[in-house]
């Protein structure tokens, strides 16, 4: 087993900090923005398909729904073409937040927000932005890092991106194929995390591994049959990638194998095992200990 948390894996000294910068130093900007918020005019309340200013809208638009995924989206600086607020809310904050922002706030039927929203609660708020940006494995910058094995679940994606970005993490890693990708129900779940948190698709998660270990990551992969425990495992004191799988079948062995080392959360009730969001949190919350201690 893996030890000398205080080594990069190439077996020198890694004086490096290890806490990523805070969030308001790396807010998310989304690409393929092609106006500005500021230049777009307010459309009727009728016209929801399409913003007359921006024909192709429909295209590119992405829900972020829910009230305090709205409010990080503004505070973050994320690109959003126009902030939908229903008909029989007042809602101050929200107001004032997309007023401060520039970004255009349309008064709208519970009907029309329902329509848009297709299906994802939305508490009477949404923003519509261009598509969710992902951004490149190599532009993810400190850690830890969160990789998801297949998580196919958009609650439990979503739950995690929160628990992640509360915790510090610098991002998510997710596979190209056989995973959840960032929704609107993702982005309701996740509420205001992904505004914050850099997500990375790839091709590939044992070379992902592997290109994280050459940037001096260890990576901790979770498994309920580990011998050894997230309290005792010397490497989560290191700059560490936290390894997840799916939902049931846990980490595939492909990736179980390229991990640095596997580790179990003690469990002492009677319940079997923990929801992937649930396990996540406590290894996340035992890294961000050790990081405070």
């Amino acid at each position: 087993m893996l030890a000398a948390p205080s080594l990069r894996p190439d077996g020198a000294r890694d004086d490096r900090p290890s806490l990523r910068p805070t969030a308001p130093d790396r807010p998310q900007r989304l690409a393929g923005s092609a106006v500005a918020p500021s230049s777009l005019r307010t459309c009727r309340d009728d016209d929801l398909t399409g913003c007359s200013t921006v024909p192709s809208l429909r295209g590119m638009s992405h829900v972020v729904p829910g009230r305090r995924a709205v409010l990080e989206a503004l505070g973050a600086g994320r690109a959003l073409y126009e902030v939908l607020l229903v008909a029989e809310r007042d809602d101050d904050e929200v107001s004032e937040a997309a007023e401060t922002a520039g970004v255009p706030l349309r008064v709208v039927e519970r009907a029309r927000l329902d329509e848009v929203a297709e299906g994802v609660a939305h508490q009477g708020v949404l923003a519509r932005a261009p598509h969710f940006a992902y951004t490149a494995l190599e532009d993810l910058d400190g850690e830890p890092c969160v990789v998801l094995d297949g998580v196919t679940d958009p609650q439990n994606l979503g739950a995690i991106a929160r628990t992640a970005e509360a915790f510090g993490a610098a991002g998510l890693v997710l596979p190209k194929r056989r995973s959840a990708s960032v929704t609107p129900a993702v982005e309701r779940a996740a509420a205001g995390a992904l505004s914050w948190l850099p997500v990375a698709k790839v091709p590939n998660l044992p070379r992902a591994l592997a290109a994280l270990s050459e940037r001096n990551l260890w990576s901790v992969g979770l498994a309920g049959e580990a011998a050894e425990s997230v309290w005792t495992t010397g490497l989560l004191d290191a700059p560490v990638a936290i390894v997840l799988g799916a939902e049931g079948r846990g980490l595939s062995r492909l990736v179980a194998e390229r991990c640095d080392a596997l580790a179990a959360i003690p469990l002492t009730g009677r319940v079997a095992s923990l929801n992937v969001s649930a396990a996540a949190a406590a290894a996340l919350c035992e890294v961000a200990r050790r990081r405070a201690g």
